[in-house]
Protein backbone atom coordinates (compact mmCIF):
# COMPACT_ATOMS: atom_id res chain seq x y z
CA UNK A 1 0.00 0.00 0.00
CA UNK A 2 1.39 3.52 -0.65
CA UNK A 3 2.22 5.96 2.02
CA UNK A 4 1.04 9.16 2.21
CA UNK A 5 3.38 11.47 2.44
CA UNK A 6 3.12 15.48 4.81
CA UNK A 7 5.41 18.36 4.31
CA UNK A 8 7.10 17.06 7.60
CA UNK A 9 7.15 12.93 6.49
CA UNK A 10 8.45 13.26 3.05
CA UNK A 11 12.29 13.20 3.85
CA UNK A 12 11.73 10.45 6.29
CA UNK A 13 9.61 9.02 3.76
CA UNK A 14 12.25 8.55 1.17
CA UNK A 15 14.69 6.53 3.80
CA UNK A 16 14.30 2.99 2.51
CA UNK A 17 16.32 0.50 1.03
CA UNK A 18 14.44 -0.05 -1.84
CA UNK A 19 13.61 1.94 -4.59
CA UNK A 20 10.92 4.67 -4.18
CA UNK A 21 8.69 6.29 -6.37
CA UNK A 22 6.82 9.26 -5.47
CA UNK A 23 3.65 9.80 -6.87
CA UNK A 24 2.88 14.02 -7.52
CA UNK A 25 -0.64 14.34 -7.95
CA UNK A 26 -3.31 16.60 -7.36
CA UNK A 27 -7.47 15.60 -6.70
CA UNK A 28 -8.33 17.61 -9.41
CA UNK A 29 -6.11 16.56 -12.12
CA UNK A 30 -7.80 13.65 -14.67
CA UNK A 31 -4.51 12.38 -15.72
CA UNK A 32 -3.29 12.29 -11.88
CA UNK A 33 -6.81 10.09 -10.95
CA UNK A 34 -6.39 7.75 -14.19
CA UNK A 35 -2.76 7.01 -12.77
CA UNK A 36 -3.22 6.11 -9.79
CA UNK A 37 -4.98 2.74 -10.11
CA UNK A 38 -2.00 1.95 -11.69
CA UNK A 39 0.52 3.34 -8.94
CA UNK A 40 -2.05 1.44 -6.03
CA UNK A 41 -1.59 -2.00 -8.24
CA UNK A 42 2.24 -1.14 -8.52
CA UNK A 43 2.62 -0.66 -5.00
CA UNK A 44 0.92 -3.99 -4.39
CA UNK A 45 2.59 -5.89 -6.53
CA UNK A 46 6.01 -4.56 -6.83
CA UNK A 47 5.94 -4.12 -2.86
CA UNK A 48 8.95 -6.21 -2.27
CA UNK A 49 11.14 -3.61 -4.50
CA UNK A 50 9.80 -0.38 -4.33
CA UNK A 51 7.84 1.76 -2.13
CA UNK A 52 5.45 4.06 -3.23
CA UNK A 53 4.53 7.18 -2.15
CA UNK A 54 1.87 9.45 -2.68
CA UNK A 55 2.15 13.45 -2.67
CA UNK A 56 -0.78 15.82 -3.20
CA UNK A 57 0.81 18.92 -4.39
CA UNK A 58 -1.92 20.84 -2.74
CA UNK A 59 -0.67 19.75 0.78
CA UNK A 60 2.75 19.40 0.49
CA UNK A 61 3.04 22.50 -1.16
CA UNK A 62 6.63 22.75 0.15
CA UNK A 63 7.68 19.68 -1.59
CA UNK A 64 6.46 20.49 -4.96
CA UNK A 65 8.21 23.49 -4.81
CA UNK A 66 11.54 22.08 -3.86
CA UNK A 67 11.41 19.17 -6.27
CA UNK A 68 9.99 21.77 -9.37
CA UNK A 69 7.25 19.85 -10.07
CA UNK A 70 5.37 21.97 -12.73
CA UNK A 71 3.03 19.44 -14.23
CA UNK A 72 1.25 16.62 -12.65
CA UNK A 73 1.05 13.84 -12.56
CA UNK A 74 5.16 13.31 -11.68
CA UNK A 75 6.65 10.57 -10.98
CA UNK A 76 10.27 10.97 -9.22
CA UNK A 77 12.71 7.85 -8.53
CA UNK A 78 14.53 8.01 -5.63
CA UNK A 79 17.35 5.22 -4.30
CA UNK A 80 19.22 6.27 -1.14
CA UNK A 81 17.27 9.32 -0.66
CA UNK A 82 18.71 10.73 -3.69
CA UNK A 83 16.55 11.32 -7.48
CA UNK A 84 17.53 8.83 -9.80
CA UNK A 85 14.89 9.94 -12.84
CA UNK A 86 11.82 11.16 -13.07
CA UNK A 87 8.40 10.90 -15.42
CA UNK A 88 5.99 13.44 -16.31
CA UNK A 89 2.44 12.50 -17.36
CA UNK A 90 -0.04 9.36 -17.58
CA UNK A 91 1.54 5.98 -18.32
CA UNK A 92 0.82 2.58 -19.06
CA UNK A 93 1.05 0.36 -16.60
CA UNK A 94 3.53 -1.89 -19.09
CA UNK A 95 5.77 1.32 -19.37
CA UNK A 96 5.79 2.18 -15.77
CA UNK A 97 7.02 -1.82 -14.62
CA UNK A 98 9.71 -1.09 -17.55
CA UNK A 99 10.53 1.55 -15.93
CA UNK A 100 11.21 1.13 -12.46
CA UNK A 101 12.45 -2.31 -13.36
CA UNK A 102 15.64 -0.61 -15.52
CA UNK A 103 16.28 1.52 -12.05
CA UNK A 104 16.28 -1.63 -9.80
Amino acid sequence: MAKVATNTSFDSLLNDDKLVVVDFWAVWCGPCRMLSPIVDQISEEMADKVTVIKCNVDDCDEIAEKYRIMNIPTLIFFRGGEVVDRTVGLMPKADLVEKINSLL
